[in-house]
């Protein structure tokens, strides 16, 4: 009988240098985030809040590919499929924590290196310390699979300069680094060359003077200079008006974001954008998770959440079959339904209260 090869944890923790250090460690998944790597991230936060021997804390992915490539969505889908409440569960925790991050009271660094994509996001853009380098590559890729962004996305997404925060979503458009930082993803730009070194750094000086020694000009971001037919398409009140103007427009590019947005769940898409202008009129973050916390929910019973991951990630022939199949088909009342108060199922964050001390 052969031993049992021991298995690596999927996120390490641990106190080291002054610094509370993460590391989610799946990088055969690109450091996929399941519900038990949430609760173990969680609770390392609660602990380190009070403790005076950690000065920030550091988020950091394993392997090569990237820092977290977002959910578990095959667990998503199996759940979907089984009408289980696992996801539903998965999703409350994550948002919470999401919230946390936010607000947390120490510096948290959180390194955007290779690929960081819808629950990447949440576990790094509502951080106080976001670092980007040449390989970042950034997005929230919910409509291609049948979901609304998530994770406090859509509050990110509703603050990006002008419209951008929509093509993003609608098309699933990657962001660079310059792109990152112009959009409010990101704040600054590190060579990966240099992270381990700035690391090190963290642990013997301040945060401020670590970047203060490693950052560098952020490159240009592309997107930022298309911002002016982008803004003119996605100011429309619907996704067939956007994609219309879109059309009309005669700029190469924009006639290739009306393809990709067409290519995308037409229910998804119209949630997203109904999503987006909603998080614009909100007050905080937490008033924006609870709001997707409801739509995250309703997706579990969208056909277009299970369809979407199968054809994706499952059988992988790219091929959706998304009901309805076309914008002009997605009726008004059924997206209303989205949003559909959850009884006790409510979230239910409020924005921490501040006193004139704090202010």
């Amino acid at each position: 009988m052969t031993d049992a090869v021991p298995t690596e944890p999927d996120v390490l923790i641990e106190k080291r240098g002054g610094l509370g250090r993460i590391v989610l460690n799946r990088p055969r998944a690109i450091n996929a985030l399941n519900h038990g790597m949430v609760r173990q991230i969680a609770a390392a936060l609660a602990e380190w809040s009070g403790d005076d021997a950690v000065r920030a804390v550091v988020i950091t992915g394993a392997g090569e590919r990237g820092l977290c490539a977002g959910g578990d969505i095959v667990s998503i889908y199996h759940d979907a499929k089984d009408g289980g409440t696992g996801s539903r569960e998965f999703w409350r925790e994550e948002y919470l924590l999401n919230a946390a991050i936010a607000r947390y009271g120490k510096p948290y660094v959180a390194i955007m290196d290779g690929i960081v994509m819808g629950g990447g996001v949440g576990v790094s853009a509502h951080g106080s310390v976001r670092i980007v380098t040449e390989r970042s590559m950034i997005g929230m890729p919910e409509t291609g699979i049948g979901f609304v962004p998530d994770v406090g996305g859509t509050y990110l997404l509703a603050r990006t300069p002008g419209e951008l925060g929509t093509h993003i979503a609608l098309t699933t458009a990657r962001l660079s680094a310059g792109d990152a930082i112009a959009c409010g993803f990101a704040d600054h730009f590190i060579p990966s060359e240099k992270i381990e070194q700035f690391l090190d750094a963290l642990s013997t000086t301040s945060v401020q003077e670590a970047l203060g020694a490693f950052t560098e000009p952020a490159p240009v971001s592309e997107l930022l200079g298309q911002q002016g037919w982008i803004d003119a398409a996605y100011s429309a009140d619907s996704v067939a008006d956007i994609v219309a103007r879109l059309q009309a427009s005669g700029v190469p590019e924009a006639q290739k974001a009306a393809e990709q947005v067409r290519s995308k769940s037409p229910t998804a898409c119209a949630v997203t954008l109904t999503s987006l202008r909603r998080a614009r009129q909100a007050g905080s973050l937490e008033e924006v998770l609870n709001d997707e916390f409801r739509v995250s929910v309703a997706c579990l019973n969208s056909p277009d959440l299970v369809e979407g991951i199968r054809a994706q990630v499952v059988d992988k022939d790219r091929n959706p079959q998304w009901s309805p199949a076309t914008i002009e088909e997605v009726d008004p009342a059924q997206v209303d339904a989205f949003f559909a108060p959850l009884g006790d199922l409510e979230l239910g964050l409020t924005p921490p209260t501040t006193t004139g001390e704090d202010q």
